[in-house]
């Protein structure tokens, strides 16, 4: 399970019935599993998203068994869902993620 923080004009995407959409819009389908948002795409076989506190949570399965261009359209679609969702860049959702690390 990975935490992404979302910045606080992004937070309202937190809302269940806010988030569902944005997966259904970058995965195409999108399902709900009590409190959670479910997907599955190209390379992610499963994808679970929820809220936890400020914080995006996202549990992901991935398929390495798929073609190099499905992973990559996959990983681009994935990047652009968390960038919509948090409001961070995968750039700076890196830099936030070593910065967390190395505390």
């Amino acid at each position: 399970m990975q935490r992404y923080p979302v910045r606080a004009s992004h937070r309202p995407n937190l809302a269940l019935d806010r988030l569902e959409p944005v997966v259904r819009e970058h995965f195409g389908e999108a399902g709900r599993e009590g409190d959670r948002t479910t997907a599955k795409f190209g390379a992610i076989s499963r994808l679970v998203v929820w809220p936890e506190g400020r914080d995006l949570a996202v549990e992901l399965t991935m398929d390495p068994k798929v073609p190099e261009e499905v992973a990559r359209e996959t990983i681009a679609r994935y990047n652009r869902f968390l960038e919509d969702v948090t409001g961070f860049s995968s750039k700076e959702r890196a830099k936030r993620l070593r910065k967390a690390a190395g505390s």
